[in-house]
Formats: structure tokens, sequence, C-alpha cells
């Protein structure tokens, strides 16, 4: 009988690729461009952001012949609050993922030594995505559920789709108005390209429209999470910002252009732009950047393949019937897959700045960053686990400076 192949593939070598490529994004555009603009040191107290918010003076004609010049006025100043808020990744692993990659002999990657590398990229790219919220930690909504045996699938609207959360994360499920928890779980399945979670456990009375919170914020309407760029970027006459009044101060609305639904058009970006202009005068230094999601700018480039034309040189040349290169109405467009998709927010970087209490860096306790598991019986387990964490919050200082066209149509495709 003649030795067939099983009979042999004891003796058969196993070959593994050893360039190991990584199946999802760790963007942290936004975050990584306000990171490094002014911050500001501070404890856990309130840090003061003064402001000049309103203009002085009494002015007026008068009679020169005697008459009374009235009483005079000056400037107003006040001051919004910034107070840090903490966020955390943890990354824990068995003593057996540890011994069974610490040598090239044995693994292609030391793994204990590739999670602590890749936790800061993977820490930085979601506080990128919390700058894409409101401040509430709201980082996704429901468009549908469908329940499963021990697990919810949720399809998350277009907005941002499952942009903004990540495999294995611990989301909560608040119903609409955010006063409501109906539970959390697990993110065990993560489908990006069709905006899809698998939720383990069920979240008993999950429903569509309901939204999903970042772990660790228990009272959406009262407890803040980040005050990312929907929060400062926001002409709204209701609640507060950084300690002021919506309703009762106009001067810290952001300006606003409302695309009602329709698709990109010229005309907006310089609406907006015009609309700074119009607040804090044609004299400023301001030189706001575009911030879009590649969608938007898409829809822009549609319009300018529509006017354009391609000169030839008198020699063989290449086709490239796209734009590489864009600015709206003077402000050079900055892309982020994680932003919002109805948006366009035209960002001031100097008017944007950090209050940072904790740097980014390990948890350390006495000179210690990697820490033991305790099993059942008290005993340590065969497992440890380290945190990176920080604590920070943002701010804008001039928001008569920040401008956004919102409500604008997804393109198809996407």
């Amino acid at each position: 009988m003649a030795v067939i192949e099983p009979n042999v593939v004891g003796l058969e070598l196993e070959k593994v690729v050893t360039d190991v490529q990584t199946l999802f994004e760790q963007d942290d555009m936004f975050f990584n461009n306000i990171k490094k603009k002014n911050v500001q040191v501070i404890s856990y107290r309130q840090m003061r952001v003064p402001l000049k918010l309103r203009p002085g003076g009494n002015f007026g004609y008068f009679d020169p012949n005697g008459g009374d010049l009235g009483r005079g006025s000056g400037p107003e100043w006040d001051k919004a609050v910034v107070q840090s808020v903490f966020l955390k990744e943890g990354v824990e692993y068995t003593k057996l993922t540890e011994w069974a990659t610490d040598d090239k002999r044995k693994s292609v990657q030391n793994a204990v030594r590739e999670l602590v590398a890749n936790t800061l990229d993977e820490f930085k790219k979601q506080i990128d995505s919390q700058m894409m919220q409101s401040g509430t930690g709201q980082v996704g909504t429901i468009s549908t559920v469908t329940a499963g045996a021990g697990f919810d699938t949720y399809v998350l609207t277009n907005t941002f789709g499952a942009k903004l959360v990540r495999y294995n994360q611990v989301v909560q499920v608040f119903d609409a108005t955010l006063a409501t928890l109906r539970g959390s779980g697990r993110i065990t399945q993560w489908d990006v390209a069709n905006n899809t979670i698998q939720v383990t456990p069920n979240v008993a009375g999950a429903i569509a429209t309901d939204v999903l919170v970042t772990e660790g914020i228990t009272s959406p309407l009262s407890m803040p999470a980040l005050y990312g760029v929907p929060y400062q970027h926001s002409n709204a006459s209701t609640g507060t910002w950084l300690g002021f009044s919506r309703a009762s101060t106009p001067e810290i609305r952001a300006n606003r252009v409302n695309a009602g639904g329709s698709a990109f058009s010229i005309p907006l970006p310089r609406l907006a732009i015009n609309q700074i202009g119009n607040r804090v005068g044609i004299n400023n230094n301001f030189n706001p950047k575009a911030w879009l999601h590649p969608c938007q700018k898409q829809a822009y480039e549609d319009v300018g393949q529509s006017v354009s034309f391609i000169p030839k040189q008198p020699k063989e040349e290449g086709l490239n019937m796209y734009f590489d290169k864009m600015s709206m109405a003077g402000a050079p467009t900055m892309e982020s897959f994680s932003w919002d998709k109805t948006r366009i927010d035209f960002v001031t970087d100097s008017v944007w700045g950090r209050g940072e209490t904790l740097p980014i860096g390990f948890y350390k306790t006495d000179g210690r960053n990697i820490f033991e598991i305790r099993g059942a019986s008290g005993g340590v387990a065969t497992a440890e686990i380290f945190y990176m964490v920080t604590g920070f919050q943002v701010f804008v200082n001039n928001p008569a400076a920040c401008a956004y066209i919102d409500n604008l149509q997804i393109p198809a495709g996407y």
C-alpha cells in the first residue's frame, strides 16, 4: 500500500507569513491635530478661560452747547470653565500568551510587546472617536434591533455607522432622551462596512432610536464626556456651553449653515466662512480648515469635475480625473473617516485648546505599570493587566470663529 499524504503530515513544515497585517484602522486625525495645540496644565479644579464677551461704551451724538453727555459703560468680560475628564484603555493577557510568544523561535511576533506598542495607538483612536460626540458619550444610534440567542444585532444609522465603536468594547444602551439605561453589553461582532454590530448579552427593551453610550458615563445628561466638535461647534439656543447659558448668551454660539438635507453645493462653504467674518470682522487672523468625511469631499469633487477641462501638453501624460488638493472658500480640506457624514466643520486651530491634568501614559502604582489578576481563591491568577490613562478636557475660546454646515445629504454608496 502506498504511503499517502496523511501518513507524512507530521513531517511537513508549517510556513507562517511573518508580515502581520492590521485589518482595521487606527486613525486619530483630529485628536492628533488638537493635542499639539494650546495645552494648559491644570489641577482637578475648574480652569477658567477668560473671554471678552461684549463691547462697551455709550456711543451717540451730543449737544456741545451745554448738553448732557450722559453716562458711560465698558466692555464685559466673563469666563468659560473647564474640568478634566478621565479616560482609560485596559489590556489584559494570560501568562501563557506571554510565554508562548516570547522568542522568535516560538512566534513571528512577541504578543506582549505588540500589545504594549499598539495600545497607545488604539487609545488615541478611541479618544479621536470621542471628539466626534457632543459631550454625552454617545457613539452610535440604533436604526434596527434583531434579538438573537444571547446577543442583539444592531444596525446603526449611517451618520457614523459603527466607526466610533470597536470590537470587544463595552457599550451602554440608553433611550433616545438619554434618561433611561436599558442595559449594557460587549461588542462581539463589528461590521463597519454594513454599519452593524452584535452586542452580548441581549439588552432587554432595546429599540430603534436608542443610542449607544461609552462605558463609564453613568448619567449622560449630567456627567460630561469630552466636549467634542458637535458640542463646541453648535449654534443651539438651549442648554449650556462651558458654564454659559446658550439661551441668554448668543455670543458663545458658533455659526451654522443648514443644508436642509440637500447635496453639497458651492455657496454653502462661502456662506459659512462669511458668517465667521460677520462675527469677528474681516481683518481677523483666523484661518479655518474644512474638516469633513471623504464622502463630502467626493460631493465637492463631483461639482468640480462637472465644470473642469483637461489641458494637454505636447507629450505623453497620465490621466488623473480626481482632485488631490482641495480648499473651500480658502479653507484647506482635512479628511477623517470618523467625521459626521452630514457635516463640514470649519475648525480654527488657534481657538481650540486643552486643559490637561494627566498626560497620556501608563497607569502606575508604586512604580509598577503591569498588575496581576487575582483568582477566585484570592491567590494570583496567571493573567496580567495594564492601562493607558489620561485626564483632560477640550475647549474653544472663541466660538464666533467657528462654523459648520450640517444636514448635508450623504452621497450614494456611503
